[in-house]
């Protein structure tokens, strides 16, 4: 059977690659083309072009790359139609692989369309999930509570599990290396700052995130900063951090990523998939974040949710301090970060959150990239009978 793939940022290479994984479990000479990041590309997958051309997020962002991004839907469309395969899979990034799916659909009607990670439609823009039913069949849902979402709107859906609850935690073994290997005190709290895995991001939060730590170094002097990136933004991190008094730890690749997690006592990061990884390792946090000026008064306008942190969605909990919008400001963030490291009451009401959003997101059941090829071949045979 032929694949053809597409991710556009590094949760969606994540999401891809253990996919595929899954996909040549059940189906061995399954072939692979498209758009992806390394973690695909060890799986048998030769990008189009360099994922991080779709790593943009917000309107305002988007519309100075808007022909290039128009010109690759076109040429991706193309190669769709020209490859032939049993099935498209679009991986998260709507506003580029949703258009891409609609141009393919317009070439090969009867195409067969899937997409990873449901629209966020209980946050806001509800009528997203209706707008997708026209060029997506089958959905596979990271989260619990969105397939009704989705067959409401017209798709078939599936909960395929989220990666998170599979993703290998390292241990106290790797804690005491990480610290031993950097000269960390055993009684200085290691905090890790995560600004985000795209460049806009990084550019928005960086100067917030840094004032907010040094406001926090002020009250705990002791603290060890540590900073893990992506290769999109790895020079970034590295320009930022040589503004900084003290010199942070910035660690790149996935060992020691591990181990700084398992080393932490505590994060302050941007919203997204990170808290997932931060309940799996089980770290308290502090949670920020910001858009540019018309993305955020356009989002404000739409948000329908009192939190976007996934961890209280998920936990049905408010037990995360999350900064958002004019919110997102170094002061408060500071004090919440003294607070998630002192308060054992908050700690502990943080930590039994995570533990709920780990059970809730499948932890303890199949891998969610063999859940999600199952549900990829059970939504191809469902067409073909159809």
């Amino acid at each position: 059977m032929k694949f053809f793939l597409i991710a556009g940022e590094p949760s969606g290479d994540q999401l891809g690659a253990a996919l595929m994984a899954g996909l040549r479990q059940l189906v061995p000479d399954s072939v692979f083309v498209g758009i992806g990041g390394p973690l695909m590309a060890e799986q048998g997958l030769s990008s189009m072009f360099p994922m991080d051309e779709l790593s943009l997020m917000g309107i305002w962002e988007v519309l100075p790359k808007y022909r290039h991004l128009k010109r690759r839907i076109a040429e991706t469309a193309a190669a769709i139609a020209e490859q032939v395969p049993d099935a498209l899979i679009t991986i998260d990034s709507p506003d580029f692989c949703l258009r891409v799916a609609g141009a393919a659909r317009k070439l090969n009607p009867g195409l067969r369309t899937i997409h990873y990670v449901a629209p966020s439609v209980w946050a806001w823009r509800p009528g997203r999930a209706k707008g997708m039913a026209p060029v997506i069949d089958h959905v596979l849902a990271l989260l619990p509570f969105e397939p009704p979402y989705m067959r409401a709107a017209g798709m078939t859906c599936d909960f395929v599990g989220h990666p998170v609850v599979d993703m290998e935690i390292g241990g106290p073994e790797d804690a005491l290396r990480f610290r031993e290997s950097h000269d960390i005190k055993p009684d200085a709290p290691v905090v890790l700052c995560l600004p985000g895995s795209r460049r806009s991001e990084v550019g928005r939060l960086a100067s917030r995130f840094d004032e907010a730590l040094m406001r926090f170094r002020d009250r705990v002097p002791e603290i060890r900063v540590v900073l893990p990136t992506v290769p999109g933004v790895s020079q970034m991190i590295h320009e930022m951090t040589r503004r900084w008094p003290s010199e942070p730890i910035v660690v790149e690749n996935s060992q020691d990523k591990r181990a700084a997690f398992a080393a932490a006592d505590l994060a302050l990061a941007a919203s997204g998939t990170v808290s997932l990884e931060l309940a799996a390792n089980r770290i308290p946090m502090v949670i920020g974040y910001d858009m540019a000026p018309v993305s955020r008064l356009l989002i404000g306008l739409l948000l329908r949710t009192d939190t976007v942190t996934l961890v209280n969605l998920v936990s049905e909990t408010r037990s995360i301090p999350e900064f958002l919008g004019r919110d997102c400001q170094p002061g408060p963030m500071a004090l919440a970060l003294q607070t998630a490291l002192e308060d054992m009451t908050s700690r502990k009401a943080q930590l039994d959150a995570m533990d709920l959003t780990m059970e809730r997101l499948g932890k303890g059941g199949e891998a969610p990239g063999l859940r999600a090829a199952r549900s990829v071949l059970r939504a191809i045979a469902d067409k073909q009978r159809d």
